[in-house]
């Protein structure tokens, strides 16, 4: 959230007001009158275009900021709830630039994206006006020294009486990029002051999440009451999971497998009812009976699943052990386990993993031996259990 990457911007030294954090109406008053009266209420949600949602708002005095923060706190922007508002100082804005840093993967290097014309309508100023739109490729066996920050200073055409202060910013900036693992790191607007100085005003940070072992500190940016409660018992058992709006719970071992599994129970849905899978879960190329008993808990918890397929490439885990985590899973769900299971085994020891399930006769499961005959039969089930649920 804006506020965050400030904390994040300030602690590597680039200039900023950060301003205060407030979750309910009334400690607005304190905190606009500790910024001088006239502030600025800002929504703060991981989503852009905040201001032309009605979620940026100038109050002229605390007793406005109490209403501002009423009007906002509680708002729906862009599917993210507004549970916190930040009360900011006014600025005396001369200028507006727009800073940025990101990934180039196609590249395979580090990119600079800036503009002397920035501001909230920069996205309309790339399409229609690109030549005001600076790309300058990053090595990153070299990053951004001083004379790279004088090189991006030239292209984008900062004013020559802010020039040295916009490269001492803009390494500031790419350290926060380096240190902080992110991924981007976009200052918008950069602007300059009455005083000639400049300040970001508004920042936003996407950090890495393969990186978070380094930096501990990070956990704390997690918006947990925007997390799925699903997905975060998912992340707490080390499982790649997203929710979706579907019937049929899904879980694969390997992400291009579970990727290849939601399409065909797309398409099989279509003759039942325009049935969909229900989430994306990866348990990973290992596949052990632990992590397949932690899938299968996870999924059944999700009241919109219907039917569970698992569909399993033995590899590195055979399966057999497979099966058993199966059968291991249902027995320590008992009750809980209430939905169809349909079971797709091919690969390392395939037939012992077939000889367990048929053994184990669990009346939920049934064993199919093609992926697309799998995904069929899973997408009539879920569609039988809703019309039956609806009658």
């Amino acid at each position: 959230m804006e506020y965050q990457a400030k904390e994040l911007f300030a602690k590597h030294g680039v200039p900023v007001t950060i301003g205060t954090v407030v979750e309910n109406p009334e400690d607005a008053y304190a905190a606009a009158e500790a910024h001088g009266g006239r502030v600025v209420v800002k929504a703060q949600v991981k989503a852009g275009g905040r201001g032309k949602a009605g979620g940026v708002k100038l109050a002229e005095d605390p007793n406005d900021a109490v209403a501002k923060a009423e009007q906002i706190l509680g708002m729906d922007i862009k599917g993210h709830t507004v549970r916190r508002v930040l009360i900011s100082p006014t600025a005396d804005i001369a200028e507006e630039y727009y800073f940025s840093y990101l990934v180039d993967r196609a590249a395979r290097q580090y990119l600079c994206i800036a503009s002397t014309a920035g501001g909230v309508e920069i996205e309309v100023t790339a399409h229609e006006d690109p030549d005001a739109v600076a790309k300058v490729a990053i090595d990153p066996l070299v990053g951004v020294d001083d004379a790279k920050a004088r090189e991006i200073v030239a292209a984008t055409g900062f004013p020559a009486e802010v020039a040295d202060e916009a490269v001492d910013i803009i390494q500031r900036v790419w350290t926060v990029f380096v240190e902080e693992d992110a991924s981007l790191v976009e200052v918008n607007p950069l602007v300059r002051l009455g005083d000639g100085h400049l300040e970001a005003l508004d920042g936003k940070i996407t950090l890495d999440d393969n990186a978070d072992f380094r930096h501990p500190d990070h956990a704390a940016f997690e918006d947990k009451a925007a997390v799925d409660p699903l997905e975060a018992k998912a992340k707490a058992k080390g499982l790649n999971y997203v929710k979706l709006d579907g019937e049929v719970g899904i879980i694969g071992n390997g992400a291009g497998l579970v990727m290849s599994t939601l399409d065909v129970v797309a398409y099989a849905g279509e003759a039942h009812g325009g049935v969909e899978p229900a989430n994306f879960l990866d348990i990973g190329g290992g596949a052990s009976a632990e992590m397949m008993a932690d899938g299968l808990g996870i999924i059944a918890g999700d009241p919109q699943v219907k039917s569970l397929f698992v569909n399993v490439f033995g590899g590195i885990t055979a399966c057999d052990a497979v099966a058993n985590g199966i059968v291991d899973a249902l027995r320590l769900l008992g009750d809980e386990a209430d939905k169809p299971l349909v079971v797709r085994l091919d690969g390392n020891n395939v037939e012992e993993g077939r000889r367990i399930l048929d053994e184990a006769n669990h009346p939920l499961v049934t064993l199919v031996d093609t992926m697309d005959g799998a995904a069929e039969k899973a997408a009539e089930l879920a569609a039988r259990a809703q019309d039956q649920g609806g009658s």
